[in-house]
């Protein structure tokens, strides 16, 4: 009489690489300098398509001159490879703040597999953070990096 052998894998093992087989979108705000960027990465294994995002409050940037939420960008990526990302810049700390824009913000993020599986992600962020951060530019880094008045 044999006895059953238990998988050596745990299940979150299993899951992990169920979800490594996919792509996997998500939406990211970065901070450089004093810059907030925004970011659509696909951080999972396999290209991702018809990636859009939609925001839960209006994102005005550029130092007010831009709906950047209403971006192209947000409304569909038609691909995105493993690993890659499309990165925008959204405003300046000082002027974003200053503005009293939104701190606290979801992204609702769909995109689908080669084989046309859907998939949604839900990603919630709060801004404030960058709020207080210190950072230092020097002039010749803000000329080189930043070349835009705002």
């Amino acid at each position: 009489m044999s006895i059953p052998r238990k998988s050596s894998k745990p299940v979150n093992a299993a899951r992990k690489e169920n979800a490594a087989g996919r792509p996997d979108v998500v939406l990211e705000f970065l901070f450089n300098r004093g810059v907030l960027f925004i970011a659509v990465r696909n951080i999972g294994a396999r290209p991702a398509t018809k990636v859009s995002v939609k925001f839960n409050k209006k994102i005005i940037g550029l130092g007010g001159t831009k709906e950047i939420s209403a971006l192209p960008l947000f409304k569909n990526i038609e691909f995105l490879g493993p690993a890659r990302e499309i990165v925008t810049m959204l405003d300046t700390t000082g002027s974003y703040f200053q503005r009293k824009q939104p701190t606290k913000l979801t992204a609702q993020i769909s995109y689908q597999d080669a084989e046309r599986r859907k998939y949604e992600t839900t990603i919630k962020h709060d801004l404030e953070i960058y709020r207080d951060l210190s950072y230092v530019v020097s002039p010749a880094t803000s000329e080189s990096e930043f070349p835009f008045r705002l």
